[in-house]
């Protein structure tokens, strides 16, 4: 097992074909341990090189609602007003600081998601 820091694009390509090799290797052989550790290194590389955004707040309110099976009627039972639900859905009110913690709350959306600006 020759692990090594992943520094370059080069290092990367390296990495995911062994990782390709070895991917099946079972936990606590010398093989899975590997597999282990160039998983971690393959992921702090992606982190770095690869970032992935936060998702927009009203899109992640809506797949969230998508996945729960909850209309615009159930958001406003959350929000307590009706015509909340619609103007935050359209874009045409900000999420205030009680909308994001009972959103939060009942959603189970990330307040970092929940506090960017859109």
């Amino acid at each position: 097992m020759t692990i090594k820091l992943i520094k370059t694009e080069e290092d990367y390509n390296e990495a995911m074909a062994r990782l390709d090799l070895i991917f099946d290797a079972k936990m606590g052989s010398p093989e899975g341990d590997e597999l282990e550790l160039l998983g971690l290194l393959i992921d702090n590389y992606e982190k770095i090189h690869y970032p992935i955004g936060l998702p927009d707040p009203i899109e992640a309110i809506k797949f969230r609602m998508e996945q729960m099976n909850y209309t615009q009627s159930d958001l406003a039972k959350i929000l307590g007003i009706k015509s909340r639900a619609s103007e935050i859905l359209n874009r045409k009110r900000k999420l205030s600081l009680d909308m994001i913690r009972k959103i939060h709350s009942k959603l189970n959306i990330s307040t970092e998601v929940l506090i960017q600006s859109y």
